[in-house]
This record gives C-alpha cells, sequence and structure tokens, in this order.
C-alpha cells in the first residue's frame, strides 16, 4: 500500500519525466530540448555507461574534475528554462565528482540570481575502503552461480595489487538520497554512481511521498527508470524495426518521457512537436535491453517482470503494467576497474581468390616469428579475427576485401612492441595482395581497464545528501541516508525452457530465411555477458517462437561463436510475447577490455537476426500483410 502522507496537489495527476541522456555522448540540447517542448515535472539524465566512472576517476587524478561536461551543459543550456518552469532536475553527470559539479552550476545560478538550491549525492565512492574489503574477497556479481565460469584474468588483480592497481570502486546507489534531497527542497540534485533508473525512482517517491515499503510502487517506478534511461532507444534509436521506416524517421530524435502514475505503473511517450516515435516494439525492445531473467534488480528494490504488460494507448503512448515490488537484497553492485595492462590491434587487408589460405598463412607466419624469439607465451590474449565475407564474382575491390583484427594483451608493454616488429620481420614474406591502413595509433600499446563487478553489503555504504545554500556556497546542510530497513536474500535466478512445447510441424509449411523476417530483438553487455531479448507479435506466433527458441537453438545460431564454456539462462515473458536469454563468459572481463569486436554485445542480436532458419509461411505472410497496412 502507498503511504498515506500523499500531497494531494501533486497527486492528482501523474508526475512527468523527461529523460535527457543515456551516455556521456548525448549533448546538453537534449536536456534543453526537453524543458522547452513541452510540459515536465523533472529532468533526468544517465550519463554513465560502466566504463565511465573509471574515466572519470583518472580525470579527477589528473586534473580535478571527473564530472561529465555534456552534464552541465545541458544544466548551462537549459537553466533559463528550469527557473522559469520550476522544472526538478536529477542527474548522474557528477560521476566521480558531483560535489565539484554542484558547486560550479551553484555558481552559475549565482551569477544569475536565481533562487535555486543545489545538493549532491556522495557515498558511491569506495575507493578509500576497497582494499579492505578485499581482504576478505567480495563476491562476483555472478558468484552464486556454480555453472558460471569467468574469463582466466578476471581475478587477477587480486593477486596482482602493485602490478594492477585499482582506480575505481564504485558502488550503485538508489533513490533514498535523491528522494531526501528533494524532500529538503533541492532544485538541482547531482549524482554521482546512483543507478541508472534511481533519478526516476527518486522523482516519483517524492512526488508521491512513497514511503520505503511501498515495494510495487517503487518497482514500477524502477522500470519506468529503466525504459527511459537510454536517451532515445525508446524513440527509435538501436530499433531493429528500424528498417521498416524511412531513414528520416532517425533525424534529431528526442528521448523519452515516463508519466509515473500514482501506482507505479507509467505511460511511456515522448513530447509532440519532437521527433521520434515510441510504440510497443520500441518499448519492448528497451526493456528487454540489458536484462539479467526476470528479477530485475535495485538497491531498493527488486522487480518480478515476469508478468509485464506492454500496451499502445495511443500515438506515441504505451501503458507499462504488471511489476511486483520486493524487499531489495542486502548488497548492492560494487564496479571495480582496475589497470590490467596493455593492448593493440593491428589491422590487415586481404582481398580476392583464397583469402581463407591467406589468413592462416598469416597467422602462422607470425606465431612461428613469436615462437622463435620465446614470446609467443607471455601475451595474455592473442587473437586473429576475420572480419566480413568476400562477395562471390565481386563488382569492386573493396567488395572482395576482408581483413585480419589481430587482437592482443599483456601485462608487458614491451611484448606488444615486439608483436609489431615480428610482423615487420617477416614482412617481405607476405600473401598476395596484401595492404593495410598506414595509421600506426592502433598498434602503439595503450594501457587498459580491467572490470571486476563485485557485490558489496549496503551497511558498508555512508549515502548522503547535501543541500548547498540558496546565496552562499559555504552554507551547507548534510544528510545522512541510511540503508534500507528491510532487506531479503536473493534467490537463484529463474532459468527454463517453454512448458508443454508445441510440434514445430503443427504450424505448417516453413520457408527458409533470416530470422529477423518475423522478430524483433535488442541484446546489450551486462559486465563479462551477454543479454538478448527476442519477440514475436500474436499469440500464435508466441506458441511457436516459445516452443522453437530452446538453448539449443540459440546455441546452434551462435554457431562458430558458441564456447563450451559459456552458460545460458533462459526465461519468458508471455505477456509481450519474449524469450530472453543470458550468455555468461562472452566478453570476457567486460568491455573495458573485451577482445571482440563488438564489446559492448549490441550488435549480437543482429547477427542473430540475420541466421536463416525454417519460419512457418503463414506467419510471414501476416507478417507483410501487416507491415503494408501499416504504410497505408
Amino acid at each position: 500500500m502507498a503511504s498515506s502522507a500523499v500531497p494531494s496537489s501533486r497527486s492528482s495527476r501523474p508526475i512527468r519525466i523527461a529523460n535527457c541522456s543515456g551516455a556521456l555522448t548525448d549533448p546538453g540540447i537534449l536536456m534543453y530540448n526537453q524543458a522547452k517542448y513541452g510540459p515536465v515535472d523533472v529532468i533526468t539524465g544517465d550519463y554513465l555507461a560502466e566504463v565511465s566512472m573509471a574515466g572519470s576517476a583518472m580525470q579527477h587524478a589528473s586534473n580535478g574534475t571527473g564530472w561529465i561536461r555534456s552534464a552541465f551543459d545541458g544544466i548551462q543550456l537549459s537553466l533559463d528554462l528550469i527557473n522559469e518552469k520550476r522544472i526538478k532536475v536529477v542527474v548522474n553527470g557528477g560521476a566521480m565528482n558531483p560535489k565539484g559539479l554542484a558547486e560550479k552550476i551553484h555558481e552559475l545560478i549565482h551569477s544569475k540570481g536565481y533562487k535555486l538550491r543545489v545538493g549532491y549525492v556522495e557515498g558511491d565512492n569506495l575507493m578509500h575502503k576497497v582494499h579492505h574489503l578485499l581482504s576478505n574477497p567480495l563476491p562476483h556479481l555472478d558468484g552464486a552461480n556454480p555453472n558460471v565460469q569467468y574469463d582466466k584474468d578476471t581475478t587477477s588483480f587480486l593477486d596482482s595489487p602493485e602490478e594492477m592497481p585499482i582506480v575505481a570502486a564504485s558502488a550503485y546507489l538508489g533513490y533514498r538520497a535523491i528522494k531526501k534531497g528533494l524532500d529538503e527542497g533541492a532544485d538541482i540534485l547531482i549524482c554521482g554512481r546512483v543507478s541508472d533508473a534511481s533519478p526516476v525512482i527518486g522523482a516519483a517517491a517524492h512526488w508521491y511521498n512513497w514511503a520505503e515499503s511501498d515495494f510495487d510502487q517503487l518497482a514500477g517506478s524502477l522500470i519506468a527508470g529503466h525504459l527511459i534511461e537510454c536517451s532515445t532507444y525508446v524513440t527509435g534509436g538501436n530499433f531493429s524495426g528500424a528498417y521498416k521506416h524511412p531513414h528520416s524517421d532517425f533525424l534529431r530524435l528526442a528521448p523519452g518521457i515516463a508519466e509515473v502514475l500514482p501506482s507505479g505503473e507509467c505511460i511511456v511517450t515522448k513530447h509532440d512537436s519532437l521527433n521520434g516515435f515510441v510504440t510497443p516494439d520500441t518499448v519492448k525492445s528497451q526493456f528487454l535491453y540489458e536484462l539479467q531473467g526476470n528479477i530485475y534488480l535495485n538497491s531498493d528494490v527488486k522487480a518480478d517482470i515476469s508478468n509485464i504488460a506492454i500496451v499502445k494507448e495511443s500515438k506515441d503512448r504505451v501503458h507499462v503494467s504488471g511489476v511486483k515490488g520486493y524487499p531489495p537484497p542486502p548488497t548492492t553492485k560494487l564496479a571495480i576497474f582496475y589497470k590490467g595492462g596493455y593492448q593493440c590491434e593491428h589491422l590487415l587487408n586481404a582481398n580476392g581468390y583464397a583469402t581463407d589460405h591467406k589468413w592462416d598463412m598469416q597467422e602462422l607466419q607470425l606465431k612461428d616469428t613469436l615462437k622463435e624469439w620465446k614470446i609467443l607465451d607471455k601475451f595474455d590474449v592473442l587473437d586473429f579475427q576475420i572480419i566480413g565475407t568476400p562477395m562471390k564474382d565481386p563488382d569492386s575491390q573493396n567488395a572482395s576485401t576482408t581483413y585480419m583484427r589481430i587482437f592482443a594483451q599483456s601485462k608487458d608493454r614491451d611484448v606488444l612492441t615486439r608483436l609489431h616488429k615480428a610482423w615487420h620481420y617477416q614482412f617481405m614474406a607476405h600473401f598476395p595482395g596484401m595492404h593495410y591502413s598506414m595509421d600506426t595509433r592502433l598498434l602503439t600499446p595503450k594501457p587498459f581497464l580491467g572490470y571486476y563487478p563485485a557485490i558489496v553489503s549496503q551497511t558498508e555504504i555512508e549515502e548522503t545528501v547535501t543541500i548547498i545554500g540558496d546565496s552562499s556556497a559555504e552554507e551547507r546542510i548534510r544528510h545522512l541516508v541510511h540503508p534500507p530497513k528491510k532487506t531479503e536474500p536473493l534467490s537463484p535466478r529463474e532459468n527454463y525452457e517453454t512448458r508443454d512445447p508445441v510440434p514445430l510441424e503443427n504450424f505448417g509449411p516453413t520457408v527458409n530465411v533470416p530470422l529477423g523476417d518475423l522478430i524483433l530483438a535488442r541484446s546489450g553487455d551486462k559486465a563479462g555477458n551477454i543479454n538478448i531479448g527476442l519477440f514475436v507479435q500474436t499469440p500464435e506466433q508466441w506458441e511457436w517462437f516459445r516452443s522453437f527458441m530452446t538453448k539449443d537453438r540459440l546455441r546452434s545460431l551462435m554457431r562458430k561463436d558458441w564456447k563450451d564454456w559459456y552458460f545460458l539462462e533462459r526465461v519468458e515473458f508471455a505477456n509481450i510475447y519474449a524469450v530472453h536469454f543470458v550468455i555468461y563468459g562472452s566478453l570476457g572481463r567486460g568491455v573495458t577490455s573485451s577482445s571482440r569486436l563488438d564489446n559492448l554485445g549490441k550488435g549480437f542480436a543482429e547477427f542473430i537476426r540475420a541466421v536463416h532458419v525454417d519460419i512457418p509461411q503463414k506467419f510471414l505472410e501476416e507478417t507483410a500483410r501487416s507491415s503494408k497496412l501499416e504504410h497505408l
């Protein structure tokens, strides 16, 4: 039940929360547009990918900033409108230095003579105690599952703290300090590593004065935050159905808006006058992005999303419901980044005839030289990756060209330097027609960061929100926020094949075509893992798809990319006709050090959709008819 202390003047209508960023690359104009082109109560911004904290930590150490420039740009551009319309702002753009960004914004507000109060949330940075915490090794995020294997170097930094020093240790905070800051009168709140959806939860909890025990409402707003946290991913960006739309539909996309209802349910929408589109398919796609099964975790609440419903209300308005909330775990995620060593790449081209022989020859030559020099076994990673397939009967030289990506990592910088020397050593014995870029920047060994996703007790975190005085930066009130009052341990993640599968031959004649001719999908990274959610459109298609899309099916679709040590989890979201998988281990130690060309896992879904399978002909005919009707 919701808290009884609900301000009637605000609770009479839904809170309208507009997101303005999903990454530090999003320009400040997106915040300005969200403030200008329609009514909003709160603007939120999620600027922090996992790797952003490590980069911000090194920036903070070198020049003292450590906050996200585009977050300041957005507030600077939008400040007049924020003041005029009394819009609240909650962003995580403070990164490693929320206090520094808050002070800079306070100075800007003071220079304009506005009466806006700025606050900042701290407590996520655990660098001061991370070594103490690691003295009894912190569990890995996936450590509770005995079936999951890690990359061989996942824990190597624990044994070599001097050789691989930690540069960032950021705990994922929840909504409690954000709500407290808004309750205490802050107009603009600058956060560090709060979870991506926490600004939305905090804004909604403040609006409705939810209690910490209002788990259903908190869980609903957590999913609302998840749906809009990735900028334009819910309005057309990264959308696997993009090919059905003209290119012009994707110009100057606006981020999404969530109208959060008192129940925690939401309407996902956008400003009418800005570009983009919100449909059940774009919302389903974003919902399925970067999940870890049917329980979505936050340090304030667990959201059971098994029965989520996503239904069109009207043009560019999609209603999301069916989320159930439970007490949070006693732990939260702790992202630890460390100096993992050095890496480099070498790109070579081959074209024309018998390219497979050329690539085998190149790999053998280079390995032979490295072995002769007695350094072949000193590489932590040495991958020879062939990218592309030459066109049969090519209509241009480029069409017949593929390239080899030689990716290498080592803790010893000199080992990588000698890789390039070994290639030069046998250069003139190269395969016929070899050519390459004269740009040598990729060849230079560069430091890379390793990533260890740990879990840490929430009692180890001292979470605070500080409000800067209206007139003086020296006037500050600091509020300590306690850990969640009620928690419960995590249960093992659900993992199952479909119940009562239907024989595939029951669906009639089939046609061998790309899987993407019928299904939409989205994939992404979660630490060292890839997740993928795939969905169809009708009840009968669902009966086929849930029976068709087994674990063995995904393994077969992955083909040469599947490794026997990977572990698969599978769940279903029957209300939206979706099957969801997590492939554990496929990104190695994660985005900052993965040897994969697609180190964020974003392209995985598009690869799977391109693989040919036998699809019932009647479903393809339904899809063709539906597509024609959409364009009438």
